[in-house]
Parts: C-alpha cells; sequence; structure tokens
C-alpha cells in the first residue's frame, strides 16, 4: 500500500501541474481530495493494514493529502492570474452615490454664516457643565425649577468646590459668563452653537437638541441693536418679507426680558394651522442682567449688552417646504427620510 501511495502522490502531482484549466483543476480535486476519492479510499484502507505499520502509512496519507492540496491551491491561482478577462475602457462607470451632510449639520453651518457676516465670533464651551455656570450666574435662585433633577440631567460626580454639581448643560447660555471670563473685556460679539440636554421628549422636543446663542457686550448697546440683530437675521434666513417682533417675558439673566416671534413663514403672517394668528415664537432674548456681567467680571455701570437663545431646530422647522411634522424624525436612522434633504 506505500507504494500505491507514493505513485498516486507522483500521478497527482504531474496532472496538477500540466494542466491550465480551471474545470480540470475542480476535477482533479474531486478525484483525489473528494468524499469518494483516492486519499479518501487510503484512509479507509487503514484498518486492513497491520497495526505496526498503521502509523507510517497514516503519517504518508496526511503528507500526500498536504501536498496535493497545497499544489491545487497553487495551480489554481496561476491559472487565475493568467486568464485575462475582456474590459472594454469605454463603458461608462458605475456612479459612486456620494452623501451629503446632516440636516441639522446643514442648518447649523447657515446660522454661523449669517452671523459671522455682522462680526460675531463662533465659539464652543463643554456639554458637560458645572452648576454655576449653567445657574448659578445666570442669576437662577437655588430653588428656580430649571434646577431640578426632572428638569436637568445632573452627572453622578464630586461636585465641584466652588461650581457645584455637574450636569449636561441645559442651555447655551452657560456659555454667556466664559466667554466674558475669556474676552476679559469688551467688546464682545459670539455666536455660540452647541448640543443641550433637558428631561423633554415629544414630537417637537428631543432629550438632546441644538440651540446657537449670540452675545454682544460693548459700551452703549441697547435694545434697538437686539431688534436690528433679530431682523437681519430673520430676512437672511427666511427672505426679505418676513417680520419680527419682541414681546415682554420673563428670563433670570436678562432684563428687560422677550420672546421673539417671526410672521409666519408658510402663510406669510395671514394665519393658519400651524401659527394660528400669523406668529411664530422663535426664541428668547433680552439685555443681559447687571448680575451676570458682574458674574462675567464686567462693570455693568460701563458696559451694557443683548443676548438670545434659539433651538436650531425649531429654525430648521420653519423652513418653507421641508413640512417636518415630528421633530424626533430628524435624529432617526431611516436613510430613506434622511437622503430627501
Amino acid at each position: 500500500m506505500r507504494e500505491e501511495i507514493i505513485n498516486t502522490k507522483n500521478q497527482a502531482i504531474a496532472q496538477i501541474t500540466e494542466t491550465k484549466d480551471l474545470q480540470e483543476i475542480e476535477r482533479l480535486r474531486i478525484e483525489y481530495l473528494g468524499r469518494n476519492g483516492k486519499i479518501a479510499y487510503f484512509i479507509k484502507k487503514i484498518k486492513d493494514i497491520k497495526p505496526g505499520e498503521r502509523k507510517e502509512i497514516g503519517i504518508l496519507i496526511n503528507e500526500t493529502k498536504n501536498t496535493i492540496t497545497k499544489l491545487l491551491a497553487s495551480q489554481k491561482n496561476r491559472i487565475k492570474q493568467s486568464i485575462r478577462e475582456w474590459f472594454d475602457p469605454t463603458i461608462p462607470g458605475e456612479k459612486i452615490e456620494i452623501g451629503h451632510l446632516h440636516l441639522i449639520t446643514q442648518i447649523i453651518e447657515e446660522i454661523a454664516y449669517v452671523f459671522e457676516k455682522i462680526g460675531f465670533i463662533r465659539v464652543r464651551y463643554p456639554e458637560v457643565e458645572w452648576d454655576w455656570f449653567a445657574f448659578g450666574s445666570l442669576n437662577f435662585p437655588k430653588d428656580h425649577p430649571a434646577r431640578d433633577e426632572w428638569e436637568t440631567f445632573f452627572i453622578d460626580a464630586k461636585p465641584h468646590p466652588l461650581y457645584g454639581n455637574m450636569l449636561l448643560t441645559p442651555h447655551t447660555s452657560s456659555g454667556q459668563v466664559r466667554e466674558m471670563l475669556r474676552a476679559k473685556k469688551p467688546p464682545i460679539r459670539m455666536i455660540n452653537i452647541a448640543k443641550c440636554y433637558r428631561r423633554q421628549s415629544d414630537i417637537s422636543h428631543n432629550p438632546m437638541f441644538h440651540q446657537f446663542e449670540g452675545l454682544v457686550i460693548d459700551k452703549g448697546i441697547n435694545i434697538t441693536h437686539l431688534k436690528g440683530t433679530l431682523d437681519y437675521f430673520a430676512k437672511a434666513t427666511f427672505g426679505e418679507n418676513i417680520k419680527t417682533r419682541i414681546r415682554p417675558y420673563h428670563f433670570q439673566f436678562t432684563e428687560p426680558s422677550f420672546e421673539v416671534d417671526f410672521s409666519c413663514t408658510l402663510c406669510q403672517g395671514k394665519g393658519c394651522k400651524l401659527c394660528k394668528e400669523g406668529w411664530l415664537e422663535v426664541g428668547g432674548a433680552g439685555m443681559v442682567h447687571p448680575y451676570v456681567l458682574k458674574a462675567g467680571k464686567i462693570d455693568p455701570k460701563k458696559y451694557t449688552g443683548f443676548a438670545f437663545g434659539w433651538g436650531v431646530e425649531r429654525i430648521l422647522m420653519m423652513k418653507p417646504n421641508l413640512n417636518i411634522p415630528d421633530l424626533r424624525q430628524i435624529y432617526s436612522t431611516n436613510l430613506e427620510y434622511l437622503k430627501q434633504f
């Protein structure tokens, strides 16, 4: 049986080396290595061999199998490399699908560009913030509802000896005092666009959302500068026909404070199902509170300023023809929905 195995090995080497056809390679593989092939035949015959010779024959069979297996693979690769497939270079190639920026990224870049044209500098401040910057420095009393754990995401971490508990910033207003401390001295003209976090979730709210915060501080800044900035942003973003208005309101960090409305972009201020009376609420604004200026180490007797903070998603949903009925769809992974933007 030993000679029979050696002869089979030599025969296989000769046949495999000489073949130039992939189909013939496959036929030889089945002939030698298949379930009913010659190697399988030798393995079945081991039981008929004397016990003292079985080990030697077994080793020889394995060596023969390994040799044939490696040679088949090598010859198959060699044949494949030698085959030249036909190719017509004049056939148009398949166009690679190119993605685009997410809808939120697009509107953020648009907002940043609008304000950069009138001298605002874009800044970014931490999403993981201290209580003092988010609330204390902005004139929030300790028992204010916004500082409740049902409104704000607090982090289980060791409090800062000066700044208090750690939290996920609930608004971009936390960057106001940070910017004052960084700049040290007016003039200040910043636009802060960042993620915010609150315990809210419905068709118009998401636990994670985006805001953009504007802050201007200098000598002689008054409400007319604020109103002019609002008008400029509205017209640059929604067109020359849009109108803006401010209504008295209350915010802890501005005095006086205002709610800002834009005329409805769907009905052009005539009144519809979306706006009811022709106006859409955009966000808050006001003159920076003297206590906030003091927290930023700026003398409120020399300098005044205005601030505004609005939702990026709110501006996006006001864009005509987008028709976004549920804010949460924007953050879904449904590519079929997102591709249309």
